[in-house]
């Protein structure tokens, strides 16, 4: 059995099953893949995938087994990887983090400027992408940590440490007739116009939809769900509708032709978190990182709010 072998396993498992799709990920040929995962069925002596022809169509019983197992045993190995790169390079190496395009575009510029000049050998990689896609980002290891704006508690493999508080807000155009009721608005009052928001904002565990039934509005006139900020600040300009976004997205002197008006009385709040495998071995630059991110969260405290039971209390 190799390593090899099982990140083949695991790579054609990510890609939909598709072995085309994982050999380019992995800068291989489709015959090599399909014969060391062929060559570790037959040294474990069960199938790992079910076939139809040539086509692999699921994942069998023992399978999904030897998937978990390889994704623990990869994960590991990376550990060890950064135990050693610690000690013998610990200003080098690769960051790379998920986030969403609010925070990436509205809060991290700063962050990444400061952490760039003081580790100018790490290798720093930014992905984004929607709160689901982030979780998996972490849980596979594609990134070290993730930047959220909603919980990610909900998948036990994860633990999320909130770090700051943040509020939406409604954008519209200039001249708007809600602005003449700004200091007084109603959620029936946005309900009472299309909306233009967030892919995620009608989840079940989203501020926004808890806001919605709580004031029964039933099925509101979304008509547009963006996952970008500027996209929906674009669309709200061309008057297709009014927007519901991060209050932290709007920068007066940047987005002109729009007004933001204050709902933090409308919708709860919501929390950025930071969000990790608790079972990672953290790069000493991470730490760094993270207190830049947020200064409340020392080395000391990301290790007890990391490892400790997830009853613990996780206020900073």
């Amino acid at each position: 059995m190799k390593l090899q072998q099982l990140r083949y396993v695991l790579e054609v498992y990510r890609q939909n099953l598709n072995v085309s799709a994982a050999a380019d990920a992995l800068f291989t040929s489709q015959p090599g893949v399909s014969k060391q995962i062929r060559l570790l069925e037959e040294e474990l002596g069960v199938q790992i995938f079910i076939r139809s022809g040539k086509r692999i169509i699921s994942v069998s019983p023992p399978g999904k087994a030897v998937l978990v197992l390889a994704e623990r045993v990869l994960h590991d190995v990376h550990n060890i990887k950064n135990i050693g790169k610690e000690f013998t390079d610990h200003n080098s190496g690769i960051l790379t983090i998920a986030t969403t395009h609010t925070q990436a575009r509205y809060v991290l510029p700063s962050i990444i400027a400061e952490f760039v000049k003081k580790y100018p050998k790490v290798q720093l990689s930014i992905k984004q992408g929607s709160p689901s896609a982030l979780a998996q980002m972490v849980l596979s290891g594609e990134a070290d940590f993730a930047i959220t704006t909603e919980s990610l508690d909900s998948l036990d493999e994860l633990r999320s440490i909130p770090c700051s508080k943040w509020t939406h807000g409604i954008i519209i155009p200039d001249g708007h007739p809600l602005l003449n009721t700004a200091a007084t608005i109603r959620l029936q009052d946005v309900a009472a116009y299309p909306l233009i928001t967030y892919e995620f904002a009608f989840n079940s565990n989203s501020c926004i939809s808890h806001a919605f039934n709580k004031a029964k509005i039933e099925h509101p006139n979304v008509v547009l769900a963006a996952a970008d900020t500027d996209v929906l600040k674009t669309y709200v300009k061309l008057g297709l509708g009014i927007g519901i976004m991060a209050q932290m997205a709007f920068d007066p002197d940047n987005d002109q032709g729009l007004q933001m008006i204050d709902a933090s009385h409308l919708f709860e709040s919501s929390y950025t978190a930071i969000t990790l495998r608790p079972d990672s071995y953290l790069r000493g630059y991470t730490y760094e990182f993270i207190n830049m991110f947020s200064p409340g969260l020392t080395r000391e405290k990301i290790d007890k709010l990391l490892y400790e039971p997830i009853e613990e209390d996780f206020s900073i």
